[in-house]
């Protein structure tokens, strides 16, 4: 079983930048995909960015269009750790923000298909 504890959420001002964390426990870190998603209310939970192991040929990442260019997600297997920086941030990033992790890279960019979710972090941006 793998536990996802959160942190770094909160509150901003449009403009501003948060830094997500997400420390797994339960598994070997380094070979998980891990994601990140948000659901605002009344809307589905929807990914943001995810991130594969960390392979001798490099990783791979993926971005929703949304936050392309704003948003960066980071993987530190020392610390196993996974970070969302996001930049630039808007008040439609309102929601909470869930991370993600999954035994394949492909799952863990689907919600049907995550295998372990954290509690969710609040991040609300005020314009």
């Amino acid at each position: 079983q793998v536990q996802l504890v959160e942190s770094g959420g909160g509150s901003v001002q449009a403009g501003g930048s948060l830094r997500l964390s997400c420390a797994p426990s339960g598994r070997t870190f380094s070979s998980l995909s891990m994601g990140w998603f948000r659901q605002a209310p009344g809307k589905e939970r929807d990914i943001v960015a995810g991130i594969s192991p960390i392979s001798s040929s490099g990783g791979s990442t993926y971005y929703a269009d949304s936050v392309k260019g704003r948003f960066t997600i980071s993987r530190d297997n020392a610390k196993n750790t996974v970070y969302l920086q996001m930049n630039n941030l808007k008040p439609e990033d309102t929601a909470v923000y869930y991370c993600a992790a999954a035994t394949r890279f492909i799952r863990v960019l689907v919600v049907a298909n995550v295998e372990y979710w954290g509690q969710g972090t609040q991040v609300t941006v005020s314009s």
